[in-house]
């Protein structure tokens, strides 16, 4: 069974963020630092078209080597 972008994109924000939503985690580094805010932002925006434009297949591939790397 396929996973859809939305559900592959929240797994992939619980991995990398945590608990929190990818916003939240720049809001809380430009909180410290607005040159590192900043840097953040870029790599959020680049972490959405990386997920808008990868077919759905491969991003659950990912989703799974990472899960696989994670429990290692």
């Amino acid at each position: 069974m396929s996973i859809t972008k939305e559900e592959a994109k929240q797994q992939l924000e619980r991995l990398i963020f945590y608990d929190e939503s990818s916003s939240e985690w720049v809001q809380d580094v430009w909180d410290m630092s607005s040159t590192l805010g900043e840097s953040a932002a870029k790599l959020v925006e680049a972490f959405d078209a990386l997920i808008e434009y990868c077919p759905e297949d491969q991003l659950e591939k990912m989703l799974q080597t990472l899960y696989k790397d994670h429990l290692e």
